[in-house]
């Protein structure tokens, strides 16, 4: 979906407004200098609420598609304003400008019998019939332990083992 154009002004800087329902600012871009190949190719930068100054809203990266070899701007938009950050993409067009889009990013793809990650929960487990009583739930009486099975470990000095029957 398109939400902004950004065209180039005399001194050669792109600029525009992005607006959607929540958030609507004038921004710019301005080229980020850095040896390092992963750096961005541009800071978003937006007009200030009182005008006078102009701040860092995000970050661009320059990407190529795979199947076409276009090239275009990938990032996010981040405000303390917003409740989250908004992903967007620049394509540039024929003219130079460039239109931005947004893009809603894909929920995680879940495993078979997980559900999804929202759920929080893990799939049921199936007893085996290997497994004590107390372990697949079944209420062996109130002197069944805590259900973890007798301890393998030596009992301590001066003590004598207790063994409780089920």
């Amino acid at each position: 979906m398109n939400i902004g154009t950004l065209k180039a002004n005399a001194e050669g800087v792109h600029i525009g407004r992005i607006t959607t329902l929540t958030f609507s600012a004038t921004v710019a871009l301005r080229a980020f200098e850095s040896t390092n190949e992963r750096a961005p190719k541009f800071d978003l930068m937006a007009l200030s609420a009182d005008r006078r100054s102009w701040v860092k809203i995000g970050a661009l990266w320059e990407y190529s598609s795979n199947e076409t070899g276009e090239c275009f701007l990938s990032g996010q938009i981040d405000d303390p304003s917003l409740s989250a950050p908004i992903p967007v993409a620049m394509f540039q067009q024929n003219d130079g400008s460039f239109n931005v889009a947004w893009r809603r990013s894909k929920p995680k793809a879940s495993l078979d019998g997980f559900g999804s990650e929202s759920e929080g929960a893990l799939p049921p487990l199936t007893a085996t019939g290997d497994e004590p009583a107390s372990d697949r739930g079944v209420d062996s009486g109130a002197a069944s332990g805590d259900g973890l099975g007798e301890s393998t470990a030596p009992a301590p000095k001066g003590k004598t083992r207790v063994s409780v029957d089920a």
